[in-house]
């Protein structure tokens, strides 16, 4: 599936791991520039995500490797130490980016792993490097899962209007809708300040030959009106228990004006936030307000002028037709229900193991290897 993807979204484009540095692609130069930033620690990959050098899920997947460092770093010392530096590390990168609950998520899942190979004193950066590679393996495997469902929402000669840069579901649903013989256009607003829409999205898909229009962001209700939209797709940095989705500041107005226009807007997102059960429990990143007075660099007023620039909105459910899951497309009231159940079944699981399979292989293979070597 990789190959199938644009530059951006191939796998060793996002973030990789060489012997204790990650290497970050650079989103904020693209697509004039195809450059990378190497960051050799916690702290450097922190700031890149704070700085915007990677967007969208490229946080997640940098901080995993961040921490996969941190282990680097850690290995060899007693439990109690390593794991506190480890959480040190953790809530760092947390804070890096608040909103986007996807990257905390997945470094509370590292953590509980990274308890069990220190538990039994495995080699803590190999194990935890297997598990993340083993994580991103079956996020693409969502992705497909999840883009086909996406596809199969999208009609023949459908306008598509899109927000920030949703990224492989997205882009894959396009792909999967193209090769079923549907023709799609795409309307990429820009997603200022940074410019997401203009510089990520209409690069990526008009790489793959899908058509695209680049439209500033106060264009999407007029166009609507005129009838060249069908349905609306976003990701979603956050989507609560009861049907709240969080995504890139501009999405809530685009929902409003589709809901007006009877469009149906659909959200591709793994799964909701167990730990966000309503609007109330957001905490919305407020970015510094001089990134809005600035355009690529290039000063848009006067610089003593005030500004204000939350890097989120919330749309609430009644605005959104279906969550796009691996399980399917879901009502955004039936989240509770569907993901309460799943949540049960987990916790009952994970109770008679903590480790996935595949990392208890891993384990267990470090135990056997350890065991030989006493007994030799």
């Amino acid at each position: 599936m990789n190959e199938l993807l644009p530059f951006l979204l191939r796998r060793e484009n996002v973030a990789r791991y060489d012997d204790g540095t990650v290497i970050i692609c650079d989103r904020r130069k693209y697509p004039f520039e195809r450059t990378f930033v190497r960051c050799p620690d916690v702290e450097s990959v922190a700031c890149a995500v704070e700085q915007m050098v990677t967007q969208g899920g490229g946080p997640w997947v940098a901080a995993a490797y961040a921490m996969v460092g941190a282990a680097r770093r850690v290995d060899g010392r007693s439990f109690g130490e390593a794991l506190s530096q480890l959480e040190s590390a953790r809530q760092r990168l947390v804070a890096a980016r608040p909103t986007h609950t996807g990257l905390a998520r997945r470094l509370d899942d590292f953590m509980q792993q990274a308890d069990q190979v220190l538990q039994v004193g495995a080699p803590l950066e190999a194990t935890m490097l297997r598990w993340v590679e083993d994580m991103r393996d079956r996020y693409y495997a969502q992705m497909e899962v999840t883009g086909s469902y996406g596809a199969d929402l999208l009609e023949d000669g459908d306008g598509v209007l899109t927000s920030c840069f949703a990224e492989s579901s997205f882009v894959l649903s396009l792909i999967t809708a193209e090769r079923q013989g549907k023709r799609i256009h795409v309307w990429a607003p820009e997603t200022r300040p940074y410019l997401q829409g203009a510089r990520l999205t209409a690069p990526s898909l008009h790489e793959m030959g899908i058509p695209v229009q680049v439209i500033s962001d106060n264009m999407p209700a007029y166009i609507m009106s005129q009838g060249k939209i069908q349905k609306y797709f976003t990701a979603a940095d956050l989507v609560t228990l009861d049907g709240h989705v969080v995504n890139k500041i501009g999405t809530f107005q685009s929902a409003v004006a589709a809901h007006h226009h009877g469009i149906p807007y659909f959200v591709f997102s793994v799964s909701p936030d167990h730990s966000k059960p309503n609007a109330a429990s957001i905490v919305i990143e407020e970015r510094n307000p001089s990134e809005l007075r600035t355009c690529c660099g290039a000063l848009t007023t006067l610089e003593e002028i005030g500004a204000y620039y939350p890097a989120f909105d919330i749309t609430p459910p009644h605005l959104v037709a279906g969550i796009i899951t691996e399980h399917g497309v879901l009502s955004p009231y039936d989240l509770v229900r569907y993901y309460g159940r799943s949540m049960e079944k987990r916790e009952t699981q994970r109770s008679v193991s903590s480790v996935p399979a595949d990392c208890n292989d891993a384990v267990n293979g470090i135990r056997v290897s350890i065991s030989s070597h006493r007994r030799g």
